[in-house]
């Protein structure tokens, strides 16, 4: 069972979340939409759940990023504050965050979100550039 104080903080979180479309999927599981318009791409859709004493959000930054050179992720990841960066076999890169859940409050919710966030932005920048550079 999720800690209660740390559902109640993200419940807190998302019921007030103004421009964007969040969901309870379960006790302790949500499920976040960023539109794409805010992230000048395509939407990304965040998942949060509360268990084994985390808070866990991971959502997928890119799909079938095969152009990318995957190892790059781990450079990247030792740089990264609380996020980090995985690959599929199918070659979608992820974004994770984990936070333990004695920590999560209202604040940390936000700034966990804005860090996975921002992860993502800069991966998909990267992208860009890298298939920019190789037209």
């Amino acid at each position: 069972m999720p800690p209660m104080a740390a559902v109640d903080a993200v419940q807190s979180y998302v019921s007030e979340l103004p421009a964007l479309r969040a969901r309870r999927l379960a006790h302790g599981e949500w499920g976040i939409t960023v539109p794409g318009d805010e992230l000048d791409g395509e939407p990304l859709d965040v998942g949060l759940r509360v268990a084994d004493g985390l808070l866990r959000a991971q959502a997928v930054a890119l799909h079938e990023a095969g152009d990318l050179d995957p190892w790059m992720l781990l450079w990247w990841n030792r740089q990264t504050r609380m996020v980090r960066f995985g690959c599929t076999r199918s070659r979608d890169l992820w974004v994770h965050a984990d936070l333990p859940a004695a920590c999560v409050d209202e604040p940390a919710v936000d700034r966990l979100l804005g860090l996975l966030v921002e992860a993502v932005v800069a991966l998909r920048g990267h992208a860009g550039q890298a298939r920019a550079a190789s037209s």
